[in-house]
């Protein structure tokens, strides 16, 4: 059974809907990509995924157990984590404090030693910036405090929107590498929504392609970077 399934969602603004009669799948262990242009409805789908909308009809099944229509507190206790778009770190608490606000849940906050040792291990520099306020770092190193916000969370699932956004290439290489690393050594399932296709059909098992809040392309990750759609509107070629 899929660790997290979604049936039919549709969901929106108020009377803008977004997403139309959407399903997908996610397996346990999986990273599992959704790319598309600007405005297809991949970060919609993450929030209504994390209870941050509600969806108008459909259902959304976590660990066997419905979770549409919670609230995203109690959806974040049962450990399914979004790391949203623009990174939204506390600008004017230090690093340290930025991470420890991810240890919200009981369960998190009891291994927060061993889950900050995985983030320094996994983003050293953390630990020498840890006193450093969040808002004075570069792009790259605020998107590190993200993650690992994130993974402080003990995830069973981590969303990841556009973790690759705005930064040089050379750091976008090191954050892919780091997800890659976070599904392999810890096990995590990783939902990610990029606009960098190549390198995020490059880290996945599958991926999904969303068009006007629709899932039109779905398969696995070798599937999708040979099929002429994806190398005509995405890769150029």
């Amino acid at each position: 059974m899929s660790l997290l399934n979604i049936d039919r969602i549709s969901a929106g603004y108020g009377e803008i809907q977004v997403l139309h009669d959407l399903s997908l799948h996610v397996n346990e262990g999986e990273i599992v990509s959704i790319i598309g242009a600007n405005g297809a409805g991949k970060s919609t789908l993450l929030k209504t995924i994390s209870g941050l909308i509600t969806p108008e009809s459909g259902t959304i099944t976590f660990a066997g157990q419905p979770i549409q229509g919670l609230p995203a507190d109690e959806i974040v206790d049962q450990a399914l984590i979004h790391v949203p778009e623009g990174r939204r770190l506390f600008s004017l608490m230090s690093v340290y404090e930025n991470l420890e606000m991810g240890a919200y849940s009981k369960r998190a906050a009891e291994n927060f030693t061993k889950n900050l040792e995985d983030v320094h291990q996994l983003f050293p520099r953390l630990s020498e910036r840890e006193k450093q306020l969040a808002g004075t770092l570069s792009g790259g190193e605020q998107q590190m405090v993200a993650i690992g916000r994130g993974i402080m969370a003990q995830p069973r699932i981590l969303m990841l929107d556009e973790p690759s956004l705005g930064l040089a290439p050379v750091l976008k290489k090191d954050i892919f590498a780091a997800i890659k690393k976070i599904a392999e050594d810890y096990g995590t399932t990783i939902v990610l929504v990029e606009q960098d296709v190549v390198n995020s059909l490059g880290i996945s098992d599958r991926a999904y392609v969303m068009e006007q809040g629709q899932v039109v392309i779905e398969g696995t990750s070798d599937e999708l970077m040979n099929d002429p759609h994806i190398k005509k509107a995405f890769l150029g070629i």
